[in-house]
């Protein structure tokens, strides 16, 4: 059993102790005091022992790392659990000394805290301790991103209202009567024109309301997330957060309503209603190269009034990549070759109401390069016990906007959490399945390329293969339902569309 973790001087004096069982303050200080005394300075071992307790130690430049256990507890767990207090403490200390140790006590306790609980080791590493001790939280930095999106309004409201009063005032000068909300004191036109501009003045520079600091965090080299004092980076936070479904109570403007309808599926369908759907199945190698790519897409009609039954669609078919297409049975062949229209081969006959009816198909199968949507690149490299791994992702084809992209990379099992680097977008580890996950809410032709690196304990082999999921509003083959006409009398219906592009499967094996 470990009954303490202490850094003290050479001498014995205490800067920093972390009792794990019920030991009073002047019993830890009478130990550690005893402790110089006891070691032989010619012999060349990392633990002493008395009658009643075991130290195990390290030298750290002037001082030492103890660590005080029972005499019967495991000599060589308690090595590897020095090793690790040893590592922890210039993680979170520029230098070994005396003073830089005391400013960074309350780091260095939560840290062993990780280590040891109630005297038996933890099975953690360090990368997990420096995740553990940051003690992140995605619901703090929704909260503080859209209370600062709040103030930012309601001053933005406050100067409206100013200027809004004082307009007013400058009315009230020009045709001579009393200005409005400031009567009853019997000023002079020039003097509450004075009294409209302090008001003014006083609402625009009204103090700006205290927000409590964030809790400060050890420095690691994580940059998912910044939320620093700019406007436009919470905005975009909060913009993106809608985006992903997440409920925010706020007064929203015209550019936050658009960022919560990005993938909402049209509400008001017409009459005639159109589902276009493409899945994309991809298998790439990870040296590059592609080894198949197959893409199925299909037009679903669906009619709601019987009024709208006998009617022919107008196809505009824009394909350059050799997309094979393939009408319903029922659908005139002919019609759609010479002139693009799908409609039945018997035009007295209508489409069937109120169910989905599949009425064009097409089919892509590719090896060519060229035709990848999006290019994932993986590279891990060995680094002695580690692998740093360098992932990038790059938009092909720019007409496309990808919503929602999860890349996922396997991670081995059992060494840890991954040490982020650098990283575009943000990052989920889902410990339980060792995976990390990157995500990215749009991918278009204004954020094309992005990467992330990251180092975790592992073999090349280990991050493969790396999986892709999207969703985007824009289909890949560009075929479109461009007009919507009745057979009799060929006069426009009005009509709704609803494009999905997803993914089947895309692997980088």
């Amino acid at each position: 059993v470990l009954l303490a973790a202490a850094v003290c001087t050479k001498a014995g004096k205490a800067i920093v102790s972390r009792q794990f069982v019920e030991m009073t303050r002047t019993r830890i200080e009478g130990l550690l005091a005893a402790f110089p005394k006891l070691m032989n300075t010619g012999k060349q071992h990392t633990f002493v022992e008395t009658e009643s307790v075991r130290y195990v130690y390290q030298p750290m430049e002037k001082l030492y790392m103890v660590l005080i256990t029972t005499k019967n507890s495991n000599i060589l767990e308690d090595l590897e659990t020095l090793r690790l207090f040893s590592r922890v403490i210039p993680e979170y200390c520029r230098a070994l000394e005396e003073n830089e140790i005391s400013e960074h006590c309350f780091d260095l306790i939560f840290a062993f805290d990780e280590i040891v609980a109630l005297g038996y080791r933890e099975n953690v590493n360090l990368a997990q301790i420096r995740t553990f001790t940051e003690m992140d939280s995605h619901e703090e930095k929704v909260f503080r991103a859209v209370r600062e999106t709040q103030e930012r309004e309601a001053k933005a409201e406050m100067r409206r209202k100013a200027k809004e009063l004082q307009q007013a005032r400058r009315d009230a000068e020009r045709h001579g009567k009393k200005a409005p909300g400031f009567g009853g004191f019997g000023s002079s036109a020039v003097s509450g024109g004075t009294t409209a501009a302090m008001i003014t003045e006083t609402i625009i520079e009204t103090e700006k309301p205290k927000v409590a600091p964030a809790p400060a965090r050890p420095s690691g080299p994580s940059k998912a997330l910044k939320l620093g004092a700019k406007g436009k980076e919470v905005d975009n936070f909060v913009d993106k957060l809608k985006s992903e479904g997440e409920n925010i109570m706020t007064s929203v403007g015209k550019r936050s309503a658009e960022a919560a309808k990005v993938l909402t599926p049209p509400v008001n369908t017409e009459s005639v209603h159109m589902k276009i759907e493409e899945k994309i199945s991809l298998t790439c190698g990870r040296d590059g190269g592609l080894q198949n790519m197959e893409l199925h897409g299909m037009i679903m009609l669906h009619i709601s009034d019987e009024k709208f039954a006998r009617i022919r669609l107008h196809v505009e078919n824009e394909d350059k990549r050799g997309v094979q297409l393939q009408t319903h049975p029922n659908v005139d062949k002919k019609l759609f070759t010479t002139e693009s229209q799908i409609g039945l081969k018997n035009p007295e006959k209508s489409f069937p109401t109120n169910s989905d009816v599949g009425v064009l198909k097409w089919r892509l199968q590719t090896t060519e390069e060229s035709f990848i949507p999006l290019t994932i690149n993986c590279w891990p490299s060995e680094s002695g016990n580690s692998c740093d791994v360098n992932i990038e992702y790059e938009l092909q084809e720019e007409s496309l906007e990808l919503n929602d992209v999860i890349i996922t990379i396997p991670l081995p099992s059992g060494v840890g959490a991954p040490v982020i680097g650098e990283i575009d977008g943000e990052y989920r580890h889902d410990s339980r399945r060792n995976l990390l996950e990157w995500c990215l809410p749009v991918i278009d032709a204004k954020n094309k390329s992005g990467s992330l690196e990251f180092s975790i304990a592992g073999q090349p082999n280990d991050f493969f293969p790396v999986q892709v999921s999207f969703v985007s509003k824009k289909n890949y083959c560009n075929i479109q339902v461009t007009k919507v006409t009745q057979v009799d009398g060929n006069s426009p219906v009005r009509f709704s569309t609803e494009t999905t592009f997803l993914v089947d499967k895309y692997e980088i094996l």
